[in-house]
């Protein structure tokens, strides 16, 4: 087995950590398959990026049209578009977010709308959803077109409340599942609920090709036109224009993006594809050994776990540390003098400059998703942890904590 290291943070190299924050796994099947995809002498979109496709409809369940893209980022600008969302309309979506899930809605000239989040599982509800909505002025509700939810950390959102308020104001959804590979939700795949589904296979997700991604649809006329769109706007795939002799011939129908896929990334994601459900179920175990063993600790709260009988993807492992920025700051530094690599999701959009400025939001506008980001730690989950590693994390908890607690001289408890 050959292993790709994580960069290394600022107090410790990849190579001296003794529990990475992430380690991508490539196996021998993956080296192999990008070999023959170099031999073959076609790099870019083909054969594999098809097959790709075809194989990740089928895990999802066969209902779905999948379109490869070169990033989730891609994927959700292609839904949004696909969907008609244009200059001056809004779209709904969390301020506990990456800027990827707002900024496509910028990009198409639109404006998020942004709403606060579900205190304990960091997810947009319906509920919130309906209660802000019902306080616009009528002017302002009619300019909403569509709804983007994220399932933070792999822990599925409610789509089915959230799908039905959708269709009864007639919105689209775009659900940003970039953590959400394999999650489910009441006993379905995400990526077979809602219009339009983003995944993302960057580096560190729960199925990574280095850069790419993936836009699921269950509506044929949704999925054409994320084809055409990810390739200039043209109206065949640049494979097809190679293969026949009268294939050069071409139109362009649009006027669209450069989101295809490369051959290179599809074969890894046909290797990492065949491992999913081995890899989230090592993963699942890791969160129970956190959750078992962090629970108890004074001042911790371990993450929700999903309902009976739904599955969650695990992307990551969100500690909270209720002391807030200056412990949780504080303990990473002690996690990383110890070996161990840790990090924080996310950033609430409200705290960037950009967002403040351009949509007049401050660091006090969204109180619960700021009281996630101070609390948060994202401690390493990956598949390639061994039960060593685990024990080590947890075994380094308590003593960093109370370190942590020490160098801000707050009493430990």
């Amino acid at each position: 087995m050959k292993t790709i290291p994580a960069p290394g943070g600022s107090a410790a190299s990849a190579s001296t950590w003794r529990v990475p924050f992430h380690r991508a796994e490539l196996d021998e099947a993956a080296l192999t398959a990008v070999e023959a995809v170099l031999r073959s002498g076609w790099l870019t979109t083909g054969s594999q990026s098809r097959g790709f496709e075809t194989a990740f409809a089928e895990h999802l369940g066969g209902e779905v049209e999948a379109v490869a893209v070169n990033s989730g980022t891609a994927a959700l600008h292609l839904g949004l578009e696909a969907l008609g969302v244009q200059r001056g309309d809004l779209v709904i979506t969390t301020p506990y977010t990456f800027t990827a899930t707002s900024e496509v809605i910028s990009h198409l000239g639109a404006d998020p709308l942004f709403i606060d989040v579900d205190p304990v599982t960091g997810n947009l509800t319906a509920d919130r959803v309906d209660a802000v909505v019902a306080r616009l002025q009528p002017s302002v509700r009619a300019r909403i077109t569509a709804l983007v939810p994220v399932h933070i950390a792999g822990f599925a959102c409610d789509m089915t409340a959230l799908q039905q308020l959708a269709t009864q104001h007639g919105w689209g959804l775009v659900d940003d599942a970039a953590h959400a590979l394999p999650s489910t939700h009441d006993r379905r795949l995400i990526g077979t609920l809602g219009d339009v589904t983003a995944f993302s296979f960057y580096v560190t997700k729960t199925l990574c090709t280095g850069e790419g991604g993936m836009a699921v649809t269950r509506d044929p006329d949704l999925a054409a036109r994320m084809r055409v769109m990810r390739l200039h706007g043209i109206d065949r795939d640049v494979f097809d224009r190679y293969t026949t002799p009268d294939a050069w011939a071409y139109e362009v129908v649009a006027a669209g993006f450069k989101y295809n896929l490369t051959d290179i990334a599809a074969a890894i994601g046909l290797t990492q594809l065949r491992s999913l459900d081995t890899d989230q179920a090592r993963r699942a175990a890791i969160a129970t050994a956190y959750s078992n063993a962090l629970a108890t600790l004074e001042g911790i709260d371990t993450p929700p776990m999903p309902p009976p009988g739904d599955q969650h993807a695990w992307h990551l492992y969100p500690l909270r540390v209720r002391d807030g920025t200056a412990v949780r700051g504080a303990l990473i530094r002690q996690l990383a003098s110890r070996g161990i690599g840790a990090s924080v999701h996310f950033i609430p959009l409200h705290h960037h400059r950009h967002y403040q400025r351009t949509y007049r939001l401050n660091v006090d506008t969204f109180p619960d998703a700021t009281r996630l980001f101070q609390q948060e730690v994202s401690l390493p989950i990956f598949p390639a942890m061994t039960d060593e590693q685990v024990q080590m994390v947890v075994e380094a908890i308590p003593a960093a904590l109370a370190d942590a607690r020490s160098e801000v001289s707050l009493p430990t408890v």
